[in-house]
């Protein structure tokens, strides 16, 4: 439901400015200078590895060659022949709280760890945009590319979220309204879930056609914006290629490419980042002693198809970048960055290939090759010192000794991160009393937050339809239908964030508990997202109106990280209104007046 993936990813995210001290790496340079002296240059052009210096001033790099002279009170590193590379890169990451690590500080130290300077973050809601960014200005990280969601209707990627969080789209007009909708947010850049196929292994959801994909990658591009693809079949990869995307994400994976597809996807100037950290075989489905159930015998043969249509794409002169899908499944972040290049090894690129993969032809992809990438001139630097020849040894990449980004040491050498990297949470602001009277008609909160839909995952999902509508009384009301899916326990409801895209919780402590006033026939849940969980309570309401109070006593758990049943207080992020009822039944409900009251 909706909802679980709110309170997951919020209780990730419970990180902004005001609660970083400003502290920056120790062991920097007084005057922002560096000096990587005597290391082996892997500098990502295509030029062999070489000897040399590189001075780093105000976070570029200001020369690269040897005998070259060292700024006064630089920070000199002497490398000793150690390999110096560009900042990795992983153009395919979710920053959620269900992967290794789950909270947001520590995910980005794990970046930072396996010298990845540069990745794109699939998993945050549009109105989280804002928050992050402030966050991250605040603490050490690696760059972070906002990345907005498209889908279907019934498709991959709507199947739990509503459309305030997934635009859902299905022709070409809607892509284009959705793509110009989002800009207030300003992404970085656009996914669109344009296959539906579930690896042959579950019923297939909708999938986008050429004319919806091709229109959205249209109007992206003329709002400066890349799209990214999941595309996991060999047909919508040529649909793909025919929008014009910029990556195809994810592998082939249900066939062999025929030479047409191949020669399409060249010709449109595709990348292609299959992500094989996510879909590589596990120990007991490889070996003599493998499992031998038809789950286990298709995700062989998919792997196989995976492996040899990189080979084939990679043959044809379809650049390669790296991409995880880290924060999903087993994928760890960092770590699976750095085994991605090794799996791309593995499937038959040389290890220069896949180093070039996880950063040349990344920046290319993104359209940052002018900023970053390559050791050059005039680029940020974002390095990496590894001990060991990795253009050699692929596995080198992991034997890291120092990272740089934008100039600034950030791992290894004595470096002491800032306080805002070890936190796992943000102090909580003071819970205002009115959470929401329901008089604005543009979606928002009293609180000017976004409220979202919450409905049952799937492709059959409960149908919500909110409406703001007079109250008998005076003012607005929320009014809430419901046409339940045909599923056991369907339901369907409202979420209103405490803090703009749920990321900052606040604290309730003062108050007592939830009031609000209700309409509607029968029973309905309060709902209450906090960063350990999910605590409800149920209501009664009749078609007259009444006020409802629910002390927080009442609240029970449920749906809760690490078995945390104490209520707190301090830790809020949503409060909602739920209604659930039998599978293709409807419901409605109104409310108004939500808040807290006082003891």
């Amino acid at each position: 439901m909706l909802r679980r993936q709110s309170l997951l990813f919020a209780g990730a995210l419970a990180l902004l400015s005001t609660a970083v001290n400003g502290e920056r790496p120790q062991a920097q340079a007084k005057n922002g200078s560096v000096a990587i002296i005597d290391a082996t240059i892997f500098d990502a052009t295509g030029r062999e590895p070489y000897r040399g210096t590189v001075i780093v001033l105000d976070g570029r790099i200001e020369g690269i060659g040897s005998n070259l002279p060292v700024p006064k009170e630089a920070m000199v590193i002497r490398a000793d022949g150690k390999a110096l590379l560009p900042g990795f890169f992983d153009v395919h990451t979710h920053w959620s709280p269900s992967g290794s690590p789950r909270t947001l500080p520590q995910i980005a130290n794990a970046y930072i760890a396996s010298g990845v300077t540069t990745v794109n973050d699939f998993h945050q809601q549009p109105e989280a945009f804002e928050p992050k960014r402030a966050w991250l200005q605040n603490i050490v990280a690696p760059h972070v590319n906002f990345v907005a969601r498209m889908s279907t209707p019934g498709g991959h990627g709507a199947d739990w979220a509503d459309m305030n969080t997934t635009k859902w789209v299905a022709t070409a007009e809607s892509a284009r309204r959705a793509v110009q909708a989002l800009q207030p947010y300003r992404p970085d850049y656009i996914k669109a879930f344009a296959d539906g196929w579930r690896y042959g292994t579950l019923p297939e959801e909708t999938s986008m056609n050429v004319e919806t994909l091709g229109a959205l990658t249209d109007e992206a591009h003329k709002h400066g914006q890349r799209v990214l693809t999941h595309t996991v079949t060999v047909e919508r990869g040529k649909i793909a290629a025919a929008a014009n995307v910029d990556v195809i994400a994810h592998s082939i994976q249900d066939a062999l490419l025929d030479d047409p597809t191949l020669a399409r996807i060249k010709a449109a100037g595709t990348f292609y980042a299959p992500t094989l950290a996510i879909y590589q075989l596990k120990p007991d489905e490889i070996g003599p002693g493998r499992k031998d159930d038809p789950i286990t015998r298709q995700r062989i043969r998919k792997w196989g198809f995976a492996e040899e249509n990189l080979r084939k794409l990679f043959t044809a002169g379809v650049p390669i970048a790296v991409g995880t899908d880290a924060g999903i499944g087993g994928a760890r972040h960092g770590y699976s960055t750095l085994q991605e290049m090794e799996l791309l090894v593995g499937a038959g690129l040389s290890p220069k290939a896949a180093l070039l993969a996880g950063t040349a032809n990344s920046a290319l992809a993104l359209g940052l090759a002018d900023d970053r990438g390559t050791i050059e001139v005039g680029k940020r630097a974002d390095l990496v010192l590894i001990n060991g020849k990795p253009w050699e040894t692929i596995a080198d990449i992991h034997k890291i000794d120092r990272v740089f980004v934008d100039g600034q040491l950030v791992h290894g050498g004595g470096v002491k991160l800032p306080a805002g990297n070890l936190m796992t949470a943000l102090p909580a602001a003071p819970a205002a009393e009115l959470i929401d009277k329901f008089e604005r008609t543009d979606g928002r909160s009293s609180l000017d937050t976004l409220r979202l839909l919450d409905m049952d995952n799937g492709v059959e999902r409960s149908a919500v339809v909110t409406n703001v509508v007079p109250h008998l009384a005076g003012g607005s009301a929320l009014a809430i239908a419901v046409q339940m899916s045909p599923k056991d326990k369907p339901e369907g409801g409202v979420l209103i964030p405490l803090s703009r895209g749920s990321v900052r919780p606040v604290d309730a402590r003062r108050f007592s508990g939830i009031r609000l006033k209700l309409r509607g026939s029968g029973r309905y849940t309060v709902v209450v997202n906090t960063l350990a969980g999910e605590w409800t309570a149920s209501v009664e309401a009749n078609s007259t109106w009444s006020e409802i109070r629910v002390p927080f006593n009442a609240l029970v758990p449920t749906r809760n990280q690490d078995g945390a049943s104490a209520w707190r207080g301090d830790d809020l992020l949503e409060v909602g209104f739920v209604v659930r009822r039998d599978a293709n039944s409807t419901a409605w409900g109104e409310i108004d007046d939500l808040g807290f009251y006082g003891t």
